[in-house]
């Protein structure tokens, strides 16, 4: 498997710790790119001031450094629209930690 398709196959399977679904999935990562061993991940939090936010960031940043990605990863806030998504899967798949 080649680069793209290792870092691709990472960030389309971190799974929030709290629930059920996959960043990717809760919307949580809002877009990504790669441009050779760059990877480019911005995340939209429901909040800036959220607790696990550095576990987020980790859980993408190690095993991408791991494949030897040079990763830089933006933060944002959700949109109105994001964040309704983002809750509603919330209670669908909440685990809790």
């Amino acid at each position: 498997m080649n680069f793209e398709n290792q870092a691709i196959e990472i960030i389309k399977n971190v799974k929030h710790p709290a629930i059920n679904f996959s960043l990717l999935d809760l919307g949580i990562i809002r877009s990504y790119q790669i441009d050779g061993k760059d990877v480019k991940i911005v995340l939209a939090l429901p909040a800036l001031n959220i607790p696990i936010k550095d576990m987020l960031i980790n859980s993408l940043q190690s095993p991408l450094e791991g494949i030897g990605a040079i990763v830089n990863i933006e933060i944002d806030v959700m949109t109105p629209e994001e964040g309704n998504k983002f809750f509603q899967l919330e209670a669908e798949g909440w685990k809790g930690m």
